[in-house]
């Protein structure tokens, strides 16, 4: 998906720029409209934050609607809560691993490992795709918050380069 998008827009940086913030974002596209869940956004608004005109989010829409494979893909995006900022107020533990090599298997098994051998559940996982975030990370939100004696047993999981608890 990520070379189509590449070679369908590689000569329209603006609007690669507009089709990865929708396709980041979660935001849907149906009808050469986009959509956050089944609310529609303004083409106006979305090139004021992405810093684009409005005519390249309406190209960009109309461009991704002609493509079958990427249409298919950008109709059935979804947004999620993502607890990450909200989860200490709530209580709750988060920990964001910052691997050494993010395409590397294993981290997101081994720190769920680590985490629930030491009784802690986890509420929810994401982690960061490598071709949408600069610097990718796994993001895990726990039932309550993390002791220090499992930061120390997420430290020594294969590739984890770091460990920062919020």
């Amino acid at each position: 998906m990520w070379k189509e998008i590449e070679r369908y827009f590689s000569k329209y940086p603006a609007q690669r720029k507009v089709a990865i913030f929708l396709l980041k974002k979660g935001l849907r596209i149906k009808n050469t409209r986009v959509y956050c869940s089944n609310v529609e956004m303004s083409h106006s608004k979305l090139g004021k934050a992405i810093g684009v005109d409005r005519r390249v989010v309406d190209a960009t829409v109309r461009r991704i609607c002609k493509n079958e494979s990427l249409k298919r893909i950008y109709e059935n995006l979804e947004v999620i809560a993502f607890y990450r900022d909200i989860a200490p107020k709530l209580g709750l533990g988060v920990v964001i691993i910052t691997p050494d090599d993010a395409s590397r298997k294993g981290i997101l098994s081994g720190a769920a490992k680590v985490i629930t051998d030491n009784g802690l559940t986890i509420r929810q996982a994401i982690a960061d795709d490598p071709f949408l975030v600069e610097d990718p990370k796994l993001t895990i939100v726990t039932n309550e918050k993390i002791p220090g004696k499992v930061v120390e047993e997420l430290k020594k999981v294969s590739g984890v380069r770091g460990i920062t608890i919020l």
